[in-house]
């Protein structure tokens, strides 16, 4: 991302100023998660458009470094994953925040935003830059000593669960889901089933791992997978195109269903893949991913959950409004339905509130700071 060009100044005192004016205008975003590039492409783009320069990072975990450059983001990738053992975590995240501190102190930004970064937190209190987190789930862990600046959440999760841990002044809404922010500028690509060799005849089914390395994993998500894989092998019109979270589970998937994989029934994308299209040219969706199961809701595909963590709020009103089906236990599966879906000639490309009001919620921190 670059910095918007401007009108040479003709004095020294003019220099300066607009020197302090482009640093007070720098926002620095840290890409932490796969999840976290869909969401703030447009993000960066409506924060450019407005005259902010962005300071762009993001960690070698999961998909980020291959999404990153399937959108051609000017970015810094530095640190990576420190698998689930938690003291390695915590290890992890202080490295990645040394790491992280020569780029952000030549950039020197005004604010740093992150949907849960946590090197970004730790590094942003030391070097004293306003933070705003930005999150979906009430019940992610956060820092017992580090707090951010602002936290920003969707509207549906309630105030008493976010004051537990935040004063009120401190908290700023946002209508919808956090996929309402990318889900209508998504154009499907025609040729994307193809791409994937998928069949007209196909019912295709996209299924997503459990995060069994993050701090809030259930095992009982692992049988519910099993149980999930085991229930779509049984039907032979069902095509399983699987997105294992690295590389440990994606051969642990190939170690424990051989069969569907010799006979082409579960396909896992050689490389990263847009997820929108591949929610969008799949028949249902079953994941233990929440991210994956709002964008499926974001898109009007049918969806199941086999999240067993507590469930968020976020999840709740999915579920209560219909758009999102609970998988409690292995018999709940027969609640799924195994069918082509008839998709609309068209997405609906309607703006949703989301983006605006979130693109609202920083520059006013920046302008309120700068003023």
């Amino acid at each position: 991302m670059t910095t918007p060009a401007c009108q040479e100044p003709h004095s020294e005192v003019g220099r300066s100023q607009a020197r302090i004016s482009e640093r007070s205008k720098k926002v620095w975003i840290d890409l932490d998660n796969s999840p976290h590039v869909p969401f703030f492409l447009p993000i960066i783009r409506e924060l450019e458009g407005r005259g902010y320069s962005i300071v762009l990072t993001s960690r070698d975990a999961f998909q980020v470094k291959e999404l990153v450059d399937l959108h051609g983001l000017n970015c810094k990738c530095i640190g990576h994953h420190y698998g689930k053992n938690k003291l390695m975590k915590l290890v992890g995240i202080l490295i990645r925040a040394i790491q992280l501190a020569p780029a952000i102190l030549s950039s020197r930004p005004n604010l740093a935003v992150a949907h849960g970064s946590r090197a970004q937190l730790v590094l942003s209190a030391v070097l004293r830059i306003p933070t705003l987190h930005i999150g979906d789930y009430e019940y992610a862990v956060g820092w017992a000593l580090i707090h951010p600046t602002w936290v920003m959440a969707p509207e549906v999760i309630p105030d008493e669960q976010l004051q537990r841990k935040e004063p009120i002044n401190r908290i700023l809404r946002y209508p919808g889901i956090k996929e309402d922010v990318y889900v209508p500028d998504f154009v499907p690509d025609p040729d994307f089933r193809a791409q994937l060799g998928l069949c007209a005849e196909d019912i295709v089914v996209t299924v997503r791992p459990p995060a069994s390395e993050a701090h809030y994993h259930n095992p009982k998500s692992d049988e519910l997978f099993e149980a999930t894989i085991a229930f779509l092998g049984k039907d032979s019109r069902v095509k399983i195109v699987c997105l294992p979270r690295n590389q440990r589970q994606a051969e642990l998937i190939r170690r424990n269903w051989p069969e569907l994989f010799k006979d082409d029934r579960i396909v896992i994308p050689e490389h990263a893949v847009d997820g929108l299209n591949l929610i969008w040219f799949s028949d249902l969706v079953i994941s233990g991913g929440g991210t994956m199961n709002r964008e499926a809701a974001a898109l009007g595909v049918p969806v199941y959950s086999i999240f067993r963590g507590k469930t968020g709020a976020v999840d709740k009103h999915l579920s209560e409004t219909g758009r999102l089906v609970m998988i409690e236990m292995p018999e709940d599966l027969q609640k799924v339905e195994l069918k082509q879906r008839r998709r609309p000639a068209s997405m609906d490309q309607s703006r949703r509130p989301a983006l605006k009001v979130i693109v609202d919620h920083i520059t006013n921190i920046v302008e309120e700071r700068r003023a």
